[in-house]
């Protein structure tokens, strides 16, 4: 023990390498802390900015949907994708819900759509039903007039003998829609509409009970169906293209999607 103290004491004017390391220690591991806290600034460059906020607003959330209808659901210069900007609200949200119910057949749409609550259906649908923008020229150009001339008398005035009702009687006079869940059919892509149709007659494509599109569909011959989507897709659409107001009642076929004017 008394070697001990002796070895600790320290002739005068030598300093304590002991003690010193005792004290110097953390001044160093401050000092190395800063030095590698200014290396790796220096080496990561200018501080970034900090991310950009996103606003929380159902015109971002929709943006989801630019990608197959095209910017603001205007459709793409493709056009199968159907145009979905300025239909009627109750018409959207109820293809929503087929989507949803499994009425309507398309992954993309189902996995979108198979999580979320009526009420933001509802407002999906009132967004893209608010949005009044113009339409792109018809893509159906130079079409035989004999089929558009087939075409228009199934769309004026449907064939009585064969239990087929006029486009207009349910669409409206300028095929523009009425409100509140009946959709325009003028804007969309013949290869759309020649696939709707075909949808409905093999029993892809469904509705509400009593599925009234599906019994028309089924009505019509494939010629029909190939003319009157060659007429439609050949129309130009006059602006605003509003939807009317209300149709005569009751409707030539009781129609489960649009239960306030059926018969």
């Amino acid at each position: 023990m008394g070697e001990g103290l002796s070895n600790a004491r320290l002739a005068p004017g030598r300093e304590s390498t002991h003690g010193r390391a005792m004290v110097s220690r953390p001044r160093l591991f401050l000092a190395a802390t800063l030095a590698l806290a200014a290396a790796a600034s220096t080496a990561a460059g200018p501080a970034s900015p900090p991310p950009m906020a996103v606003p929380d607003t159902i015109a971002q959330r929709a943006l989801a949907c630019s990608e197959c209808h095209g910017r603001e659901g205007r459709s793409t210069e493709h056009g199968f994708f159907p145009r979905i900007a300025g239909k009627p609200a109750g018409y959207l949200y109820n293809q929503l819900d087929n989507f949803r119910a499994g009425r309507r057949s398309n992954a993309t749409m189902t996995y979108l759509v198979e999580q979320l609550s009526d009420d933001y259906l509802r407002e999906i649908a009132g967004y893209f039903a608010g949005l009044e923008l113009a339409y792109a020229p018809p893509q159906t150009e130079g079409a035989p007039a004999a089929e558009l001339a087939q075409a228009e008398a199934l769309v004026r005035r449907g064939d009585p003998a064969r239990g087929i009702p006029a486009c207009v009687r349910c669409h409206g006079a300028a095929m523009t829609g009425v409100l509140p869940a009946v959709p325009g059919l003028l804007g969309l892509s013949r290869g759309y509409l020649v696939e709707q149709f075909g949808a409905w007659r093999n029993g892809q494509r469904k509705a509400l009970a009593p599925d009234c599109m599906a019994r028309v569909a089924t009505a019509l011959s494939t010629a029909d169906i190939a003319a009157v989507s060659t007429w439609l897709s050949s129309q130009p659409v006059t602006q605003p293209p509003a939807a009317a107001g209300a149709i005569a009642r009751p409707l030539p076929l009781p129609c489960g999607s649009v239960p306030e004017v059926a018969s």
